[in-house]
């Protein structure tokens, strides 16, 4: 009986079923060059940021051995490019990306455009670092003698989100608020067996991760995001629980100094 039992055991391990989640944030920006405040103004990619998907999150990607069903992305031309790069170049260029507004990276109100140094000099660090970092801490409301107002309230990528929805500023808990809906659709998906790409912004993907791996309101204000680094969960599909930790893909020297990067304020 004893044996029986053990077998029944072995058994059980060798049948579970798993199955991965990639996160990964979209590549450098133009306004990533020039370190201001983007959130919902529609900056393309960089030329770096272009070579940034093609040499660090395409190979990490491909070492891995990992394929996809369907990629999420937000309607925002940064992300949707970066996630069109990665499947072009993995010759999976029929996988469908489904844009959804609810992924757009938070709004920063009427930080949107200037230089966070300039900002620093002028608030002081603590203040930026709040405002950037904060959960509960929202920036200024975007005004419309912001120089993207306009471009950002007229912009009809935005035409799916619905009224009263349309933010004019956002903290980290709005933003994670507004990312849990979908990421109850994705994790559904991933579940059912569905291989997902996420390819969204930096703090959207600090919203994901404080939801996937339940992390405090306090730790996920230390939590910090590098472009086009795959962050790899797997999944139980049994049970539907995590297994072991995020694991972010790729050069770790690279990987832990672009992250301290992004956690700075820069010049």
């Amino acid at each position: 009986m004893v044996f029986f039992k053990f077998l029944k055991s072995r058994l059980s391990q060798f049948m579970t079923k798993t199955n991965r989640l990639v996160v990964l944030r979209h590549g450098e920006s133009d306004f990533n060059i020039e370190n201001k405040f983007c959130g919902w103004h529609d900056a393309p990619l960089s030329d770096f940021g272009v070579q940034e998907a093609l040499t660090v999150a395409i190979p990490a990607l491909e070492q891995s051995q990992l394929e996809f069903d369907v990629v999420y992305s937000s309607v925002l031309s940064r992300s949707r490019q970066t996630a069109e790069l990665i499947l072009s170049k993995l010759n999976c260029a029929y996988v469908p990306i489904k844009e959804d507004w609810r992924l757009c990276e938070r709004h920063y109100g009427n930080l949107t455009g200037f230089n966070k140094r300039k900002i620093a000099d002028r608030y002081g660090e603590a203040q930026v670092q709040a405002w950037r970092r904060g959960y509960d801490c929202v920036p200024p409301p975007i005004e419309e003698s912001n120089r993207y107002y306009y471009t950002i309230c007229s912009n009809p990528i935005f035409d799916e989100v619905p009224p009263g929805q349309f933010p004019l500023a956002e903290s980290l808990h709005m933003c994670v608020d507004r990312v849990e809906p979908v990421w109850k659709e994705v994790k559904r998906e991933v579940l059912q067996g569905s291989r997902v790409l996420m390819c969204v912004h930096g703090t959207v993907a600090r919203a994901l991760v404080q939801h996937i791996e339940g992390i405090s309101n306090d730790d996920i204000e230390k939590v910090n995001i590098p472009n086009c680094v795959p962050r790899v969960y797997e999944f139980d599909l049994n049970t539907g629980g995590l297994i072991g930790s995020a694991i972010n893909l790729g050069d770790q020297e690279y990987i832990r100094r672009k992250t301290a990067q992004v956690a700075a304020i820069g010049d």
